[in-house]
């Protein structure tokens, strides 16, 4: 076997063990669900910032700023901004108001069985959204990385991330699946430092040559013809000669829904429940931010290294714009460790999405909403969340290998425009609107859910009339005219989203909420009484 398969198999095997070790430490729902909140500032800064580097900043990205230059660039911006919205709304009242989910915070002045059943679709949908993302990019780099063994099919790829990704969860919970994010957070900066610093090796280290060689990048389209474009200037994806007038729109909408929806990702959200108070979640905030930003700084080099230094015509699919570059600069033994760090980066993300849609639903829906917050047997709520975990892989796996041939940043965004539409709204308006009532609550969450994935289904993403070249690869799913012109919704979703949970709670008053209020505007922002958060 190649070196490739050796790397790939001695992660799997150290993830492996360490599931094992985290499997003997998980005695109840706490340790489960929140990793007993032993998690200190930097190992959970380290842990969020895996969670977020994920397969589309890694993969995607890098492809898209390959294929598009300046417009593809406008991912990375997005992503690192949102930063801010997670740092300075959401971290510290989520940590000191909530005990595992999301939903914990909605449901601790409003009536808990509603608002926990639609908070708990919300986060499985857009948990499996992203999860489909990341497992579409690990099937191709397997394929890619264990291409002597040619009986190894995407399909099956997809099939063993899959089955890996549910051992993590059923056997180690949280714990385990935040140290194999901590290892792989540390790998992937590793691997994108070097590979950055190889890039601008092969221009004599002067970035004057580097962005003169990106402003000349001369390249074969599609057509097969030579041309030469200057990859530093907008409107390549987003330009309105290229979108039939949409594009600054769309652009708009796809940063509306970057910047607000991290603040709604489920896989996100949980991991300020596994420190001890509101003081860590803001330094794990702090440290998050400081390598996040590194990365996507990074990310210039690698997706501009790679168009300058491969040409987009010999890229073999965009989401291998990262792991070709590697090859060519770095040799066979680099290739392998990129692309085992992006499999790992898979592996740990596919784990977190899983445990936050598994804890919401056992959680909210199984205890809360079916059993009134009464668990009918010790140890039960695990015990769904296990096997939640084993039937959102099963879909996720299914979705995946049809749609194995779309970009995973762009698909990244879908579930980031389905979070900013339906989780933050209500997140938002709970903590800072004292008129907030259940009818807004599940009028938000339905309204921003429903309307986001409808009109991503209208879109150009779904819809489009494919010519014979391109029909085999089914680039889109519904053969006809998009009805909705843009490929992002959040620019109509999120309003959307946020005008229903406001009617919504003006026509129908909740007093109970309202008196209530002032207690979870204390307890959110001075952290009275978190430390003996129960279940409402």
């Amino acid at each position: 076997m190649t070196i490739a398969v050796w790397m790939f198999l001695a992660f799997v095997v150290a993830t492996l063990g360490i599931t094992v070790w985290a499997a003997k430490k998980n005695t109840g729902a706490s340790a489960y669900f929140a990793a007993g909140r032993s998690i200190t500032g930097w190992q959970n800064g380290l842990a969020v910032a895996g969670d977020y580097m994920s397969a589309a900043s890694f993969l995607g990205i890098s492809g898209m700023i390959a294929f598009f230059g300046y417009d593809g660039f406008m991912y990375s911006v997005g992503w690192l901004v949102a930063y801010l919205t997670v740092l300075i709304v959401v971290a510290e009242p989520l940590r000191n108001a909530g005990k595992y989910t999301m939903a914990d915070l909605l449901a601790y002045r409003l009536t808990p069985r509603p608002v926990r059943a639609m908070a708990s679709l919300s986060t499985i949908t857009v948990s499996t959204l992203y999860m489909v993302a990341q497992m579409i990019g690990a099937g191709t780099l397997v394929k890619l990385l264990l291409k002597d063994l040619p009986w190894i099919s995407t399909e099956w790829a997809i099939i063993g991330v899959g089955v890996l990704m549910v051992v993590y969860v059923v056997f180690g919970g949280m714990l385990a699946t935040t140290w194999v994010q901590i290892i792989k957070a540390i790998l992937l900066m590793t691997g994108t430092i070097f590979l950055s610093i190889l890039v601008m090796k092969h221009f004599g280290y002067s970035f004057a040559k580097f962005f003169e060689a990106i402003a000349n990048l001369t390249y074969t389209d599609k057509s097969g013809v030579e041309v030469t474009k200057n990859f530093l200037e907008p409107g390549m994806k987003f330009g309105a000669d290229v979108t039939k007038g949409w594009g600054p729109l769309d652009l708009i909408s796809l940063g509306l829904a970057l910047v607000f929806g991290t603040a709604g990702l489920p896989h996100i959200l949980v991991r300020f429940y596994t420190v001890p108070d509101a003081k860590t979640a803001r330094v794990s905030v702090v440290w998050a931010m400081v390598i996040i930003g590194t990365f996507y700084i990074l990310t210039t080099f690698l997706g501009f290294g790679a168009a300058t230094i491969l040409k987009p015509h010999n890229i073999v699919t965009d989401n291998m714009a990262a792991p070709q570059l590697a090859e060519f600069l770095g040799g066979p033994i680099f290739f392998a460790f990129i692309s085992a760090v992006a499999f790992a980066t898979i592996l740990a993300v596919v784990a977190g999405l899983t445990i936050s849609a598994s804890a919401s639903f056992a959680h909210d829906f199984y205890s809360n909403v079916l059993h009134h917050g009464k668990e009918n047997r010790p140890g039960m709520e695990v015990r769904v969340a296990r096997i939640t975990a084993f039937v959102v892989g099963a879909i996720s796996i299914f979705l995946a290998i049809k749609l194995q041939n779309v970009n995973v940043a762009f698909l990244v965004g879908l579930a980031f425009a389905v979070a900013a539409s339906a989780n933050l709204p209500v997140i938002v308006l709970s903590i800072f609107w004292k008129k907030f009532s259940t009818t807004g609550a599940v009028l938000g969450l339905a309204v921003g859910l429903v309307s986001s994935i409808v009109l991503i289904i209208l879109s150009p993403s779904i819809m489009g009339i494919d010519g014979p070249e391109i029909v085999a690869a089914k680039r889109h799913l519904i053969q006809a005219n998009a009805i909705f012109p843009l490929t992002n919704p959040g620019i109509l979703s999120i309003p959307l989203g946020f005008l229903a949970a406001i009617i919504g709670s003006l026509m129908k008053r909740e007093p109970e909420a309202e008196a209530m209020f002032a207690e979870l505007k204390v307890r959110a922002h001075t952290g009275l009484g978190a430390e003996k958060a129960t279940s409402h």
